[in-house]
């Protein structure tokens, strides 16, 4: 699959197969974080590969009510949770030197997006999950305290196609010069 139709056909879904996500399958999705653009190279991100079902609950318990993605953490075979190290990415010298401090939630995106292409592209299904109670799902997963947990993911083998929102025109967004 070319990018250009990964881009296209890739979907958010929330329900999948009890298919187990292979080795080989698990390998490429991290290739892909690994490969990701980040500032200054910094590589700010931390992945926790959960399988663990009783962690993946806990991590079900900190999403935000109603959430239509709780039972897919759950019930997904692996749960991606994207963390990032604080007061790295968009800091020189231990300042942050834009006026968006810390770009760790742009570099996490990048990741992210690299990742749910790649899964994508060979087979399997994410769906990004950021309404949850990221002090929770820390304490869940053990993390010290300059780590934050960013999204997460189930991935899995998707249990039924899904059709495409629609998407805004590009004349809608696009602007040459000025606003």
């Amino acid at each position: 699959m070319d990018t250009i139709e990964a881009i296209k056909t890739r979907r958010s879904i929330r329900q999948y197969k009890d298919t187990p996500v292979t080795d080989e399958q698990l390998k490429t999705v991290l290739e892909a974080v690994q490969w990701a653009p980040s500032w200054a190279n910094t590589q700010c991100w931390e992945i926790i590969v959960v399988k663990d079902p009783a962690i993946k609950e806990q991590l079900a318990g900190t999403l935000s009510p109603a959430n239509p993605s709780t039972e897919a953490i759950k019930k997904a075979p692996i749960v991606i949770v994207g963390c990032a190290r604080k007061g790295k990415s968009g800091y020189y010298k231990g300042q942050a030197i834009t006026s968006k401090g810390d770009w760790l939630m742009y570099d996490m995106g990048l990741a992210m997006e690299n990742l749910s292409l790649a899964a994508h592209s060979i087979g399997l299904a994410t769906v990004q999950v950021g309404a949850f109670i990221p002090e929770n799902a820390e304490k869940a997963l053990g993390l010290p305290d300059d780590v934050t947990v960013v999204a997460m993911t189930p991935l899995g083998v998707p249990a039924a196609d899904s059709r495409a929102p629609k998407r805004r025109e590009i004349e809608e967004f696009v602007h040459y010069d000025k606003f």
